[in-house]
């Protein structure tokens, strides 16, 4: 006896299909509102009644019509002889349009369970259900679902192994969908030719299937190399129905399908009441009204980007002071004298590599949970309507704004997603734009750079501006394109907008964490290894001999500004100093950065504030020699020399060599400009400085460069991947290649535009640190 299986999950968008699969196999999977979410084949495994299932979550679709991409993919996966029941998940709360689907999967003949999922909510409409009128109608089993809740999944459970054993012997449902006279008789004459010489891979199929798609001129059916020696008949068929003035049988055949809902639903489906103003009506009132809408979507993202800097603080804080003393603690125990560079590798390298794109891991995680939270509960299919009208004014419309808005999580996936789109043109242009959306890879670089130049106060509104500026390079670069490489007529948007909904804290949370966790992957693979080898290459080779002697420099400086021994003795005696910080001071007769910034905090006497004050004085001068060796052993370098060969072409945009090496390192992966930059300002530096990156950044650069280099990052390309996927999702490694070149010209254009401005206006020219 069988004992493996393959079940199917249709269902129309925002039906709950992937909460139940999720609840049926526990594979995490993203549960969103909005059409796309699943455009490739999900799978996920569970074990019932000793039998092995696979279970495929199917694109969501509104019909096995074969005009989009998901509709395209489910067709194969439907007519193919492995799948052997069908599982339709239906949105209980509007039932008559998500049962359209179902009158064409009952037509493939095959076991079907009806799952009539949310109805909790059409419990809130006051629907009530003949389930057994339904099930006479729709030849299937119906079971009564909450997908969200659990609620129904145990019966689900139950009747997918009875249906996959004991498969009903006929269908009642197939007889029942009749068309009109003609339109059967064409119907039938094909299926006779088709029955005739039925294909071996598709005997699994009823033949009728394939003469309804066939009539209906679905593309899919007629692209089917097994089925194109039966369009002769069929289009004969079509011109004697064309003849008889018929409607068009696609049509037609349409509109008896809805007949036969309007028919089961009025035998099978009771309202209590009559149906409310409901809250969503309400809401949207507002939300998305035509002059209200956009300011409330931009309010919308401005407090998610401030409750992710206002939140994040605290805990970036934490790990941040934690990768100090983890390296601190490493320097200590570990002798210098045994594997010295293994001891540099790991903690300049690894530590400080890896480390500083892990210190941002509280931004990523808290501007996904934001995201989660605005797609779960339906406010973003709101958003992509309100912005449509602006987007058609660039050249796109509203289902481009999934896709734009996935890129601020990963480009990558937002341009897997553009294969919703039906318009080949709007694809690709959407596509090409999408590297300008503000990805997560590029969030730990604002995340590192904003609160190193600019006061907190302006830290979301610094933000938001970046994030707008890539939004308006891409909405400038879709209009350029539709009126030039891609002009034509641009097709009509149906948009759906599902209830509002309060989102499950557990799906909320599970797509936060799949998310974070990609991020956290992605740290410990791509970006170790590239730390690891621009470790390397910012260390070798090592500079033996210095233009200048650092050492007397630094003694001069410790002979002319150092502490005496009664503030020293000031700090020690009085117990303000922490451990680390006292062996810090009598290795080095200085203290570090870090502790000065805490005993600022702190409330200290006059004698104190003075010692203070010439303690800072003396560890900024030590700072600035130290600066000056490590710039100068890093110049000579591999990276060193990479750098200063592409300094004088990035000088007019404000870079000097160090960014520059950082943007080469950065090719691979986004994060790893940051992982860069923290091994470049660490290495030549003995760990126990505990000096910040930030710090180091805002006594190197001046806020114009700081913003000019995040506006740089945001408008070039992010990363390989971005560039493969688009040659993989386009066919062809032009469209990659040009969109590359055209984005970073765009980046160095539009970033030396600001930097020269800012210079002659005199604008963020002074340094802050």
């Amino acid at each position: 006896m069988k004992k493996s299986f393959v079940v199917a999950l249709a269902g129309n968008p925002n039906c709950g299909k992937t909460s139940i699969f999720n609840q049926l196999t526990g594979t995490r999977q993203h549960v969103g509102n909005y059409p796309g979410v699943t455009v490739e084949r999900k799978a996920g495994f569970l074990e019932l009644d000793g039998l092995h299932i696979e279970l495929i979550d199917l694109p969501g679709i509104y019909s096995l019509s074969s005009t989009s991409p998901e509709e395209k993919v489910a067709f194969r996966e439907l007519i193919s002889a492995n799948v052997d029941l069908i599982i339709n998940v239906v949105d209980a709360s509007i039932p008559q349009r998500n049962l359209y689907l179902t009158t064409q999967l009952a037509e493939l003949d095959r076991p079907m369970i009806i799952a009539f999922n949310m109805s909790d909510e059409a419990e809130k409409k006051g629907l009530s259900f003949d389930y057994a009128e339904l099930e006479k109608t729709f030849g299937a089993k119906i079971v009564n679902t909450v997908g969200t809740r659990q609620s129904g999944i145990a019966e689900l459970k139950k009747a997918i192994p009875q249906l996959l054993l004991e498969p009903p012997q006929t269908s009642p449902t197939t007889a029942r969908f009749c068309y009109h006279q003609k339109i059967d008789e064409a119907i039938s004459t094909v299926s006779a030719l088709i029955a005739d010489a039925h294909p071996e891979a598709y005997r699994h199929v009823p033949a009728r299937f394939f003469a309804i798609k066939l009539l209906e001129k679905d593309v899919s059916a007629m692209r089917m190399p097994e089925l194109q020696q039966f369009l002769p008949a069929v289009e004969e068929q079509l011109a004697k129905l064309d003849n008889r003035g018929l409607l068009l049988p696609e049509t037609f055949m349409a509109d008896c399908r809805y007949a036969l809902i309007s028919g089961a639903c009025r035998r099978g489906i009771r309202t209590s009441r009559v149906r409310r103003w409901e809250i969503s009506d309400r809401i949207d009132s507002v939300v998305t009204n035509k002059i209200l809408g956009l300011p409330i979507f931009l309010l919308v993202l401005y407090i998610t980007f401030w409750l992710t800097f206002r939140c994040a603080e605290p805990l970036t804080a934490g790990i941040e002071f934690a990768m100090t003393k983890l390296c601190f603690l490493l320097g200590k125990i570990w002798p210098d004298t045994f594997l010295p560079f293994m001891k540099e590798l790991l903690i300049d390298g690894v530590i400080g590599g890896v480390g500083e794109v892990i210190i941002f891991l509280p931004n990523i995680t808290l501007l996904f949970l934001g995201i989660s939270f605005l797609e779960d509960s339906g406010y973003m299919a709101r958003a992509a309507f309100v912005t449509d009208g602006i987007m058609r004014k660039f050249g796109l419309h509203g289902k481009s704004f999934v896709p734009l808005v996935l890129g601020f999580g990963c480009t990558v996936p937002a341009i897997m997603a553009t294969r919703g789109i039906e318009s080949e043109k709007d694809r690709i242009t959407t596509i090409l734009v999408l590297p300008l959306m503000s990805c997560s890879a590029r969030l730990p670089i604002y995340a590192l750079f904003i609160p190193a130049f600019f006061p907190s106060a302006r830290h979301a509104s610094i933000m938001l501006t970046i994030y707008l500026i890539g939004v308006f390079f891409a909405m400038a670069g879709a209009w350029l394109m539709k009126h030039t490489l891609f002009r034509g007529d641009q097709e009509v948007y149906l948009m759906e907008l599902p209830p509002y909904r309060l989102p499950t804290l557990k799906s909320i949370f599970l797509n936060m964490w799949d998310r974070s966790l990609q991020y956290l992957q992605k740290a410990g693979s791509v970006i170790l290894a590239a730390a690891v080898i621009l470790f390397i290459t910012n260390t070798f080779p090592k500079k033996q001999h210095f233009e200048k002697d650092y050492e007397q420099t630094s003694a001069t400086l410790k002979a002319e500004l150092g502490l005496s021994p009664k503030q020293i003795d000031l700090f020690k005696q009085s117990g303000l100093l922490r451990k680390n910080a006292e062996a810090f001071l009598d290795a080095k007769g200085y203290l570090p950065g870090s502790e000065l910034e805490r005993l600022e905090a702190l409330l200290l006497s006059n004698e104190q504030k003075q010692a203070l004050q010439a303690a800072k004085q003396l560890a900024d001068a030590m700072q600035k020699v130290e600066f000056e060796q490590q710039a100068e052993a890093m110049a000579y370098t591999i990276s060193g020399r990479v750098g200063k060969f592409m300094e004088p072409f990035f000088r007019p945009v404000g870079f000097d060599w160090r960014i520059c090496t950082a943007l080469v390192g950065s090719m691979a992966a986004r994060e790893v400009f940051v992982s860069q930059l923290g091994i470049l300002f660490s290495v030549g530096t003995d760990a126990g400085g505990g000096v910040p990156l930030r710090r180091h950044l805002a006594n190197t650069y001046t806020p114009l460069q700081g913003f000019c280099t995040m506006l740089f990052c945001l408008l070039s390309i992010p990363c390989l991947a971005t560039l493969v996927i688009i040659r993989k999702e386009l066919n062809s490694w032009y469209y990659a290649i040009a969109d590359a070149l055209a984005l970073f010209a765009l980046a160095y254009i539009a970033t030396m535009i600001v930097y020269q401005g800012g210079l002659l206006l005199q604008i963020g020219t002074q340094m802050i640190g």
